[in-house]
């Protein structure tokens, strides 16, 4: 019964975190994150990253990504896709050029260059989710681009991914086929577009009727664990299907019903899990030995995502303040690299000894990115409240 106390002290610790983070001015998700590093193995070692917390922690994502979509504005993401089009494939281009060019600098093959590439070139959103949330910006022009650009994003990492892995995987046989992966994600974005405009709202309105109690939010919950599931079975990440899960159920007239019934769940118990998992990645095995190598690494995951991100916004017309906050909630890797790194290093295509202080890395950018998005934040709202004054002044 140990997990127990597990549960208990990550619970405690992210809330006093969560707390004390806020009082000195910086995003609650970063105390959150370094719940995970002070209690995870890289310090105290009192928590491990087990079967409990894995587990914990994807539900925590897929919820967290569930809420987002559920509090979105549709017409929003519909009218700023363009841009997320543009963010997304510089968002992928400039961190797999850069990685490249460093990944010969130091001496790594061709194949291990460019799979540092492509490992870099994901995002995990679902932090910069919960601090958009925090600032009220997730839905603004910004926060609608850098949603639809994760979803993007996504699907540009899957590819190149299932590209390179079957090309030069040497860990691997019998990669799966790309038609059928393709035509696999094609069908389930299909079936996205069906879900959203029938399938939700009918099957919202059947449970409505059903004389149990919670039984909207229960299948709420069935369609967001169903299509996160199916979303994986097709090799895109949970949390893409979870998202456009949450829009499907914000089109209802259950969305208020939903959203009071589980954002309790999730902000109370899931998702502090999910933030301390991330945590619990960081070791300091070899972290001085390899102390120019990490912070090179961690300065081009940061630069090439928040310079091709912010220029990819930039080019559709965006000012450089709103262009800084779109590139800066790009920065996140998070889970999505930590599972491309984890493919990579089965297929062989990491070198072994350089495995920890990737993730290392991938945690590191993940624990900055919060804190650039709210100085990108930050910044927008005082030029705003400059350009406010200078006005009243001419009127």
């Amino acid at each position: 019964m140990t997990y127990l106390g597990e549960i208990a002290l990550i619970l405690f610790a992210t809330t006093i975190a969560g707390a004390l983070s806020q009082r000195i001015g910086i995003p609650s998700v970063i105390g959150q994150l370094l719940v995970g590093i002070l209690l995870g193995p890289a310090l105290l070692n009192w928590l491990q990253p087990g079967e409990l917390v894995h587990v914990g922690s994807e539900i925590g994502v897929i919820i967290l990504m569930f809420m987002a979509g559920l509090e979105s504005d549709l017409k929003l993401l519909k009218r700023y896709f363009k841009p997320a089009i543009s963010v997304a494939t510089l968002g992928v281009i400039v961190p797999m050029v850069c990685f490249y060019i460093y990944g010969i600098v130091m001496h790594q093959s061709f194949e291990r260059a460019v799979f540092w590439g492509i490992v870099f070139a994901a995002t995990s959103v679902s932090i910069s989710v919960e601090v958009l949330r925090e600032f009220g910006k997730l839905n603004s022009k910004e926060g609608a681009t850098i949603l639809g650009a994760a979803v993007v994003d996504d699907i540009m990492a899957v590819l190149i991914l299932s590209i390179f892995v079957s090309m030069f995987s040497s860990g691997q046989s019998g990669a799966p086929n790309l038609a059928i992966s393709l035509a696999e994600q094609a069908a389930y974005f299909v079936m996205v577009f069906v879900i959203i405009r029938w399938v939700a709202p009918v099957l919202i309105k059947l449970f409505e009727r059903l004389p149990v109690p919670q039984a909207v939010p229960i299948m709420s919950l069935v369609i967001c664990l169903g299509m996160a599931y199916l979303a994986d079975l097709t090799g895109l990440s949970a949390v893409i299907g979870a998202f456009f899960a949450g829009i499907a159920v914000a089109q209802t007239n259950a969305h208020e019903e939903v959203e009071t019934n589980i954002a309790p769940i999730g902000y109370a118990f899931f998702v502090p899990i999910f933030f301390v998992s991330v945590g619990l990645e960081m070791r300091f095995d070899h972290f001085w030995s390899n102390l120019g190598l990490i912070l090179g690494m961690t300065i081009v995951a940061i630069l090439s995502k928040l310079i091709g991100g912010g220029l990819g916004a930039k080019l559709l017309g965006f000012n450089f303040h709103s262009a800084y906050i779109v590139g800066a909630g790009m920065v996140s890797r998070g889970e999505m690299a930590l599972i491309i790194a984890q493919i990579g290093y089965q297929a062989k295509l990491l070198h072994p000894n350089l495995y920890s202080e990737l993730i290392v890395v991938i945690v590191l950018s993940t624990i900055l990115a919060p804190l650039l998005l709210k100085d990108g934040i930050e910044r927008g709202g005082q030029v705003k409240e400059c350009v406010r004054k200078r006005s009243d002044r001419v009127g």
